[in-house]
């Protein structure tokens, strides 16, 4: 999942950062039945330094030239995953957070820009794909990022997540053999300027689940909505 407004500048490595960091509030509704939503403290990094690149969750390194951007060496900081004890499935075992790594591309276009990844998770053995346009526009002083996606995660990926094995399941918990997953995803990123270089950066997401998720056993949510707010300070 690619976060935040639309990438800097490709076409030149700035040899100091370029963008924003600072810290923020990420908060999460639970996809597990019983599991709690979730309110954490990170640091918010999106910026460039040489052909590093920061985007919230997702770091890479720029490797060579492609189109209007650049075919990208990325890693993903996942979020997803849940303790068992935290729930009412305890034999289901804890569900550990996907470890995506891969390659990516931020693309300019007349329209807006797209972001594409693919990534390999050594977890589960599986994949996450996606492909996400972002527009740009302003409203008064803030910037708006509106941003539409696609995200699929393959059958392994999703087994690890939501799967039940036969050995976890239990009076209650069927078990359940889970298939690949295709979902869309909208989501709002706002910039509003506040005094001199700082500035608020809000992020609102939702992600509806197909049949590949919602079928699971210890789901009860027909998807999932996210977001942050960060107070940031810009370096140009």
């Amino acid at each position: 999942m690619a976060l935040g407004s639309v990438a800097q500048a490709q076409s030149a490595f700035p040899d100091h950062f370029v963008g924003d960091a600072g810290g923020m509030l990420v908060a999460s509704q639970p996809v597990v039945q019983g599991a709690s939503g979730t309110v954490s403290a990170m640091p918010y990094v999106y910026g460039d330094y040489g052909r590093f690149y920061a985007r919230v969750d997702t770091f890479g390194v720029k490797a060579l030239p492609m189109g209007e951007g650049h075919l990208e060496l990325v890693a993903r900081v996942s979020t997803e995953g849940f303790k068992a004890h935290k729930t009412p499935f305890s034999t289901a075992g804890d569900r550990s957070a996907p470890v995506p790594v891969g390659l990516g591309t931020f693309q300019r276009t007349a329209m807006g820009g797209v972001f594409a990844y693919v990534f390999h998770d050594s977890t589960s053995g599986g994949q996450l794909l996606e492909l996400t346009w972002a527009g740009k526009l302003a409203l008064g002083r803030a910037t708006l990022y509106p941003q539409l996606g696609v995200e699929h995660r393959s059958a392994a990926y999703v087994q690890h997540l939501y799967g039940v094995s036969s050995a976890q399941s239990s009076p209650g918990l069927p078990a359940y053999q889970a298939g690949a997953s295709t979902v869309p995803v909208l989501s709002l990123h706002a910039t509003v300027p506040l005094q001199g270089p700082w500035a608020l950066q809000l992020l609102g997401r939702y992600r509806a689940w197909d049949s590949a998720v919602r079928n699971s056993p210890m789901v009860d949510r027909a998807g999932q909505a996210t977001g942050y707010a960060a107070l940031t300070y810009s370096w140009n």
